[in-house]
């Protein structure tokens, strides 16, 4: 990496002071430092700083001005000649900063480049303003195309009329979403990106996604989009690849510049034009159409050279500051997070990082990466892993609460039970793990309610709810998954003859009142509604005072809130004794066995528990409750509900 400019001195307490284990490791801690140091001071010095640098798709692409006259410039450096042909609806070579193209799959799948343009009277005008940073992160994951229940699809006006209300009642206060930049194969999710200034045409205009993003605002939800800057497609037609006729122009020459299992292009992180170009990608989406931040996807191959291909992660502090890191990959990720969180204050963004990275989650001006969340990726394998290969008996809740509160002391996680990985074709969501094919013959309550029905839903709202209060400092879930949504999800593509059929979303299960699909998206509506009243997102980590084996219970305080679950699957207990810390009267402000839920109406949910002053699991004081099997229970102060 070459760069020049000022270099400021990295003061390392504050990296001691949250983590004294990182003292051998400060050499490699300041190397990188040093690094974006010189990287912020060349685009101060030469570039105007973040504001002007970031700023370069309002100078390079396809603008018009106001006395009629075009411009059309780009980087490309290795090009013998540029002609510029069409009408100035239809471009041959697709610009790199182009932001809008199409695709007509009935003539090929490459796409034209459009220039979008507008009349004045049509271009949508933002009414609301950005909400303000959350504290508690409830984040609805979705995807616009597959947001219909029809057999094609989706678009923005449809999720905007149908999705967002929904997205609202349930209480989420975030929206990540998916597939939004723009990408020639349907089937890759959005993760094989060629157009990376243009918003996805197959589900309608700029303008429409503009009030898409404005609607949820107006309704007081944050809209994050994920961004894909880990790699790109490797798309000659409609693409970056070969942009200037060589290997080498925006991303690395060789093997160095493609993803073996991705069978995509990698940037080259260390070039001035590529910095402008990815910082620039940035500013616009926030600035063009208001998104609120980011999900940055496949952190961990940005982070180190070999990608995570074939790497697992111990943990030891030798695998963040070795030679295996990808200096040029982590210092874009700290300057991207430098410049979104200086210009944008409030801005989110969150890293898709497997591999436990420190300091990942801490500013950048304190020598960390400076995201403001990690995605806890290990959670939602450990519940496939347990369904999987474990009978309920064989359940180690000792292993499940470590994982659950396994993360780095003051950087802040997104835990999920679920995402949109689990819900792809060769695996399947907790639902489907859980109740498999009776998901066909008893989701009716006019049909039996089965053991495995039974089971089905009660450990799908426990695990929810475990996952939610004691996993992170923020929670997502994909959409869909709320309710136990049905099969999977495949995209259209020759191996299933284009279907639709398992790339959509079917709200009429969720709607239909005699289908029991409802209980779980009652209760997961409850969850987010307990959350917005008493923050444990933006409290401390739980303190969990029991974990018992042959029991199955496990019972934590998190912001004056008692969680108490029973994952037995026969046994309940009768004045089963508690530890709490806060003296007082409490009740039960949820119960998962509530008949609203599909329970079974066992606990009383009108009595008042008062406690004893004595000591219990090492808390102050303790109450005794009825728990009953695969049920869980949160308990408040009665001064608080």
């Amino acid at each position: 990496m070459s760069a020049s400019g000022s270099t400021a001195k990295l003061d390392t307490k504050p990296i001691l002071k949250m983590d004294p284990w990182l003292e051998p490791y400060l050499p490699g801690i300041e190397k990188r430092w040093d690094l974006f140091a010189k990287w912020k001071g060349t685009i101060d010095s030469t570039e105007g700083g973040y504001e002007k640098f970031s700023r370069g798709y309002e100078r390079f692409g396809l603008h018009v001005y106001d006395d009629g006259s075009i411009s059309y410039r780009e980087w490309a450096p290795n090009a013998v000649k540029a002609n510029l042909v069409g009408d100035f609806r239809r471009i041959e070579r697709i610009p790199a900063w182009i932001k809008r193209v199409t695709q007509d799959l009935s003539v090929s799948p490459a796409y034209d480049a459009r220039f979008w343009n507008p009349p004045q009277d049509q271009k949508y005008t933002f009414k609301n303003q950005r909400p303000k940073k959350l504290g508690c992160l409830r984040i609805y994951e979705a995807h616009v195309g597959i947001s219909t229940p029809e057999l094609r699809v989706g678009t923005y006006k449809e999720f905007t009329n149908n999705i967002l209300p929904r997205i609202h009642k349930l209480g989420y206060n975030a929206i990540q979403l998916m597939a939004i930049m723009e990408h020639a194969y349907y089937a890759s999710f959005g993760y094989q990106i060629n157009s990376f200034f243009a918003a996805s045409s197959r589900y309608g205009t700029p303008e429409e996604l503009k009030e898409l993003i404005d609607t949820a605002h107006g309704l007081g939800i944050t809209v994050l989009l994920d961004v894909v800057h880990s790699h790109a497609s490797k798309n000659v037609l409609d693409g970056l690849n070969s942009f200037d006729g060589t290997d080498h122009q925006y991303f690395h020459e060789g093997g160095k510049g493609r993803h073996e299992l991705w069978d995509s292009r990698l940037f080259n992180y260390g070039h001035h034009e590529v910095l402008r170009f990815l910082l620039s990608n940035l500013r616009f989406w926030m600035e063009e159409y208001q998104f609120d931040g980011y999900r940055f996807d496949g952190v961990t191959s940005m982070m180190y050279v070999h990608h995570g291909i074939g790497t697992g992660f111990s943990g030891g502090y030798n695998e963040y500051f070795g030679d295996n890191v990808d200096l040029e990959g982590v210092v874009y990720l700290m300057i991207a997070n430098d410049m979104l969180h200086t210009l944008y204050p409030d801005t989110i963004s969150i890293a898709e990082d497997v591999s436990g990275m420190p300091l990942l989650c801490v500013p950048v001006p304190l020598g960390g990466v400076g995201f403001d969340y990690r995605l806890s990726m290990a959670i939602p394998d450990m519940w496939i892993k347990l369904l999987k290969e474990k009978k309920d008996e064989e359940w180690d809740m000792g292993n499940i609460i470590h994982t659950l509160t396994n993360r780095r002391w003051k950087e802040k996680s997104i835990a999920y039970a679920e995402s949109h990985d689990q819900a792809l074709v060769g695996d399947k969501t907790l639902a489907f793990w859980l109740m498999d094919k009776e998901m066909y013959t008893n989701m009716s309550d006019l049909t039996e309610m089965t053991p495995i029905i039974s089971r089905g839903l009660a450990l799908h709202k426990m695990i929810r709810l475990l996952v939610h209060s004691l996993g992170g400092e923020g929670y997502l879930n994909f959409e869909g998954n709320e309710f136990g949504h049905p099969e999977w999800l495949d995209f259209p593509r020759e191996g299933n003859g284009n279907s639709f059929q398992y790339a959509r979303r079917q709200w009429n299960v969720v709607d239909d009142e005699l289908l029991r699909y409802k209980y779980l998206n009652n209760f997961d509506a409850a969850i987010q509604h307990l959350e917005e009243k008493y923050h444990w997102l933006e409290a401390d980590p739980g303190y969990v005072s029991l974990k018992h084996e042959g029991d199955k219970v496990v019972v934590f305080e998190r912001a004056g809130l008692l969680f108490i679950f029973n994952f037995h699957a026969t046994n309940s207990f009768t004045d089963y004794r508690v530890g709490i810390e806060v003296p007082g009267d409490y009740k039960i402000v949820l119960s998962s066995d509530d008949k609203k839920y599909g329970g079974w109406d066992r606990v009383d949910l009108s009595t008042t528990f008062v406690t004893t002053a004595l000591e219990w699991n090492n808390r102050k004081n303790f109450l005794q409750v009825y728990i009953p099997s695969r049920v869980a229970l949160v308990l408040a102060l009665t001064s608080t509900i």
